[in-house]
């Protein structure tokens, strides 16, 4: 089974793009980010045409995420455990059953947490701390799953063309380095790294400043997966050349295939 992550940043400003990809590389399911979109208005007819089904948990103008499953999704539930007070779209989970096995599917846009320091940076810190509980409350369950989206983090210095200029940046501070590691310390497997070693491997490129002419980009969108999912990994790729398509978003598909 092949799934995808893909921030679009905004689904109007992919509603050619996005089809195009999807005939392209037939992912079995895709989680998006950066819908902004309501439910109501999100164009599903699209999608569904194209044999998928469809679940959004949107926001007018900001955030959102949703889901494209050529498979049935099952137990889907939005928003992240942690803050009823949290009226961010951010998080949405299903499961999907293959021919083997079911997964849980946990699809997430981080906060960016810019600028720092500064309430921004607090909630960012803090979202990440409740999805640590999210994956520790899976754990305990044994429910076989994978978080996967825009962690809007740098985990290493390789994984930034130039490091330096993001030292004070919200996405490579320290602070929230450690909370990355935290979730991987909870057994969790970065896929991508399972797979591929070294520099110059980007998810996203800036728009400005000729980021992507120059490749000065950065990793940020990431699949961390359980032990009973890792065993299931057969790959992980990023399609970076979707970046030098027309009206591209700033970032590119990353995905996996798994023994489903």
């Amino acid at each position: 089974m092949k799934i995808a992550t893909f921030n679009i940043n905004g689904i109007k400003a992919r509603i050619d793009a996005l089809p195009t990809w999807l005939d392209e590389a037939s992912p079995d399911v895709v989680l998006l980010q950066e819908i902004k979109s309501v439910d109501e208005g999100f164009p599903r007819e699209v999608f569904e045409e194209r044999g998928y089904n469809v679940e959004t948990h949107g926001q007018k103008s900001f955030n959102g995420v949703a889901i494209l499953s050529k498979l049935p999704l099952e137990d889907v539930t939005r928003g992240l455990p942690g803050d009823p007070e949290d009226e961010q779209a951010r998080y949405i989970e299903a499961t999907v059953v293959g021919e083997a096995h079911a997964v849980r599917l946990c699809g997430l846009y981080l906060p960016n947490g810019n600028p720092v320091p500064g309430p921004k940076y607090d909630y960012k810190l803090a979202w990440m701390d409740r999805l640590r509980d999210r994956a520790a409350a899976l754990l305990a369950e044994e429910t076989p799953f994978l978080m996967t989206g825009d962690f809007n983090i740098i985990p290493q210095a390789e994984d930034a063309a130039t490091p330096d200029s993001w030292r004070e940046d919200a996405l490579f501070r320290p602070e929230s380095r450690e909370k990355w590691r935290e979730l991987l310390n909870l057994g969790l497997t970065e896929a991508f790294r399972a797979r591929h070693q070294g520099p110059g491997h980007y998810s996203f490129w800036d728009y400005q400043a000729g980021a992507w002419n120059r490749n000065n980009g950065i990793r940020i969108d990431h699949f961390l997966l359980c032990p009973q999912t890792a065993d299931l990994l057969r790959d992980c790729q990023i399609d970076k050349d979707i970046r030098a398509r027309e009206k591209p978003s700033d970032h590119v598909p990353v995905w996996v295939e798994l023994a489903l």
